[in-house]
């Protein structure tokens, strides 16, 4: 990619990273697109963008730093709210336009606090440049899910799940997920205009690749929350769900982009009961 940008002082900016697809990115940050405010996190790892919905619902998707050709930090953190839609919509710039198996090249940088995230894009020697208004990140919400406090761990095929929720009754105000252990079982239920409508899952199922439960649990969560997961749970391969002592639960997707790369999104969704609360 001979896309090139340095500030006009001559310094070094903050953070500069460079892929040769930019599909990658749009494809990931498309998955979270549910509200219009991101925060952007920065590190030695990569980028991961978070997107909230209340105190309710966390959404996170991971762009390792390994996906990029070139990826550079100056400081140890970065971090700023941005606009995810204008995000997107600058990402897909040459989308419609894209030959088959061609992509954007894209080249992204900022230069700190105050500074604007700039996007040059690539494809077939036409350039465009995308400067994005940043503003200071809040604090992100801390749902303090530990490894530690799980309780339930399903991992399965994401078809499984994708089919499941597409026999539910979408009139449900709420999901409720029930796992046991004797039997192995997740079972999905509804109760909305069709009555209750509920399908089991079998811990032996083919679908099924790790089943582990150390305690039978029985919590239901919004469906408007678990409808932002729609989008990641179509393009995800496989799914990890856990639910920690709490009933907090965490849906993790593992998603191959394009060039075979594996990311993942994960969601952090707070049960009816603590809504209550």
């Amino acid at each position: 990619m001979a896309l090139s940008y340095q500030k006009e002082d001559g310094s070094d900016l903050q953070l500069v990273a460079k892929i040769d697809n930019a599909n990658i990115v749009l494809h990931l940050l498309k998955t979270i697109s549910f509200r219009e405010t991101a925060t952007v996190c920065a590190s030695a790892n990569g980028l991961k963008v978070t997107v909230e919905e209340g105190k309710t619902l966390q959404a996170n998707a991971f762009i390792q730093a390994e996906f990029f050709q070139d990826y550079h930090i100056k400081e140890e953190v970065l971090t700023f709210k941005i606009n995810l839609w204008v995000l997107v919509e600058c990402l897909s710039i040459f989308g419609s336009r894209s030959s088959p198996g061609m992509s954007a090249a894209l080249k992204l940088m900022y230069n700190g606090h105050g500074s604007p995230l700039v996007l040059l894009l690539e494809e077939g020697g036409a350039v465009t440049d995308c400067k994005i208004v940043t503003r200071d990140a809040c604090e992100s919400l801390d749902f303090n899910f530990s490894s530690d406090r799980v309780v339930n761990k399903l991992i399965m095929r994401s078809e499984c799940l994708r089919e499941v929720f597409s026999e539910l009754d979408q009139s449900s105000a709420f999901l409720s997920f029930h796992i046991t252990t004797s039997p192995a079982n997740l079972r999905l239920s509804t109760s909305g205009n069709y009555g209750v409508v509920q399908t089991d899952i079998p811990g032996d199922s083919e679908m099924i690749e790790t089943f582990k439960c150390s305690s039978a649990t029985s919590h239901s969560y919004r469906m408007s929350l678990l409808h932002t997961t729609f989008k990641a749970l179509a393009a995800a391969q496989k799914v990890s769900l856990r639910v920690d002592e709490r009933g907090f639960m965490c849906l993790q997707f593992m998603i191959k982009a394009e060039g075979n790369e594996i990311a993942f999104v994960e969601f952090f969704c707070c049960p009816e009961e603590e809504l209550m609360d």
